[in-house]
């Protein structure tokens, strides 16, 4: 199922390219796969690590992830999926806040390994490009930390199985070498 998950996606995200760079997108969820199988977890949520974006990204639907690979997945897929880009950054953001809320293990674990990436990626490019890195987002610096920093708080306070935990840490510990301990 793996492989076919990582073909979906590729035809779903061909063309596209991460926050004005010339990386292919497709990048971006098979590292969150990658991350999740690293892990311990199922094949099915490692699944829709990789395809996590498709619906929120693409013109794929939940309903071709359910009748592609099943009803877990497709539930997994829209517990990491933010609403439509027609609402403002600060409601898509307060929506996965909401949902770390009430969400499922597995959905957790997916939430996390995904921000894990994407800090991971921040933290490369500010390595290579310096603070430059903050304008190629729809906020600046300080929202995104503010982000960051509420997610991980909430997954802390959810997240508390033994991988779950190991994650949550990786994830605070790359936050805190991107924004600084204490926002310095």
């Amino acid at each position: 199922m793996i492989f076919k998950a990582i073909e979906f996606a590729a035809k779903a995200h061909a063309g596209q390219f991460r926050k004005q760079s010339l990386i292919p997108y497709i990048f971006h969820p098979l590292a969150v796969g990658q991350i999740l199988l690293e892990n311990g977890c199922s094949e099915e949520v490692a699944v829709a690590g990789v395809l996590h974006d498709t619906v929120e990204d693409t013109s794929t639907t939940l309903e071709q992830i359910d009748l592609e690979f099943g009803e877990n997945v497709a539930r997994l897929v829209q517990a990491a999926t933010e609403p439509q880009k027609s609402h403002s950054w600060e409601e898509r953001k307060q929506h996965t806040l909401a949902i770390i809320k009430t969400a499922s293990k597995d959905a957790l674990t997916l939430i996390c390994a995904d921000k894990l990436h994407n800090i991971i990626s921040i933290k490369e490019d500010l390595a290579r490009q310096g603070e430059s890195v903050w304008a190629r987002f729809s906020r600046p610096k300080h929202k995104q930390q503010w982000y960051f920093e509420s997610v991980c708080t909430g997954l802390n306070d959810r997240l508390t199985d033994e991988t779950g935990a190991a994650l949550v840490q990786q994830l605070r510990s790359e936050v805190a070498l991107v924004f600084g301990e204490h926002g310095e």
